[in-house]
């Protein structure tokens, strides 16, 4: 039997070396289960150097310059590539794990050349969902979400016949972040590293900081709304600090189905690269001796703003969901440099919404330039609390 190739987007980030782990310890298993054919980065050259002369993947495709200069000389007889959407044409999964809207190209390049796309950028299918969408209808494509909530809910969806007649509400757990149960006056002075201390998940930045305003899960609702088309007056967020309910379906019949294990990314990963199917190496497994309790509370909207920001974007729809994307990542940005305070982080989004022009995106280009016009405005806001 030939082997799965799997291409990599945003390979020497979290859950692109995560990736790597679960098809070296199914490899391990079952020897030449998956093969790394294609492996993309944005600029860190020494990392991607490093797994491709572990991976020997067939290209490497690398955005910055320089960085692909240097991978080039290092490696000398593989093909490097400018473009990360070359990665797609080799595989027949493509992970995409790449960071912010730059995510992209990768998503819609792998549905339209109908292939499975193991989707962790979040940005890319909630700025693009209106052109995303009939790319999931070519012959072949697949979207099969990475994140632990959208991966819970497709395994519990997988129990009902109808799910479109079936399914009364779906249910996002959120672990809280570092910053549960404190007020807003106790999180004014919130730092960098504080931010980016998760109490169970080990996660990139970026991500980590979305986790502790609830931005990240707000996105998650746009996103749960995205792909399984479910309204968003039912789809609901729970609070969940154990982590280990990842999420849960409730069906007309009053049943709930909840999909659990320890807060492990490799589990998911592992889902979306063995579907239908499940891999055979085991990640996330659980001691229920050992397990205690499970706790479930109301998420707090006043102090935690973005989780109905991202309610609000979704509900309004068309590029509304791309403008708040861009202004996050930018005010994200700048709390990260040090430039914007924690609690600045709704300000800012919020400055940025009250200019949404209501626009409905057709193209590609359309996402693209609202992305930019979002950062725009966030830029200049930014830049004016500043002066």
């Amino acid at each position: 039997m030939s082997p799965i190739r799997v291409a990599i987007a945003g390979s020497t980030g979290s859950i692109g070396t995560q990736t790597l782990d679960v098809i070296a310890a199914e490899n391990a298993r079952v020897p030449g289960s998956y093969e790394v054919v294609a492996l993309a980065v944005g600029s860190s050259a020494v990392g991607v150097i490093e797994q491709a002369r572990r991976c020997s993947p067939h290209l490497v495709a690398i955005a910055d310059d320089a960085a692909r200069r240097e991978v080039a000389d290092a490696l000398p007889g593989l093909e490097v590539v400018a473009d990360l959407v070359e990665v797609v044409g080799p595989a027949d999964v493509v992970v995409n794990g790449v960071v912010g809207f730059a995510g992209l190209g990768v998503t819609i390049e792998t549905l339209r050349a109908g292939k499975r796309l193991a989707l962790a950028n979040k940005e890319s299918l909630i700025a693009a969902g209106p052109v995303v969408q009939p790319l999931r209808a070519v012959p072949g494509a697949e979207l099969v979400p990475v994140d632990s909530e959208h991966c819970a809910l497709h395994q519990c969806l997988r129990s009902s016949i109808h799910p479109d007649r079936e399914v009364a509400r779906l249910l996002l757990t959120a672990s809280g972040g570092p910053f549960r149960g404190r007020s807003a006056d106790e999180l004014a002075g919130v730092t960098v590293e504080a931010a980016l201390a998760h109490p169970t998940w080990s996660m990139g930045p970026k991500i980590t900081v979305d986790s502790s305003t609830l931005m990240n899960k707000g996105l998650e609702v746009i996103e749960a709304h995205e792909l399984y088309g479910t309204p968003y007056d039912d789809i609901d967020v729970v609070v969940h600090p154990q982590s280990i309910v990842h999420s849960m379906v409730e069906f007309s019949d009053g049943s709930t189905i909840a999909q659990l294990s320890l807060p492990d990314m490799r589990l998911p990963i592992g889902y979306a690269l063995g579907y239908p199917q499940r891999i055979g190496s085991p990640f996330g497994r659980i001691d229920w001796t050992a397990l205690s309790r499970l706790d479930f509370e109301a998420p707090d909207r006043s102090t935690f703003r973005c989780l109905d920001l991202a309610y609000d974007a979704g509900r309004v729809g068309g590029t509304a969901p791309a403008w708040l994307s861009a202004a996050n990542e930018v005010a994200v940005d700048a709390f990260l440099a040090g430039t914007l305070r924690w609690n600045e982080i709704p300000d800012v989004c919020v400055g940025v919404m009250a200019m949404h022009d209501g626009a409905t995106p057709n193209t590609v280009d359309d996402v693209i330039e609202a992305d930019a016009q979002a950062r725009r405005i966030a830029r200049d806001l930014l830049s004016k609390r500043s002066t």
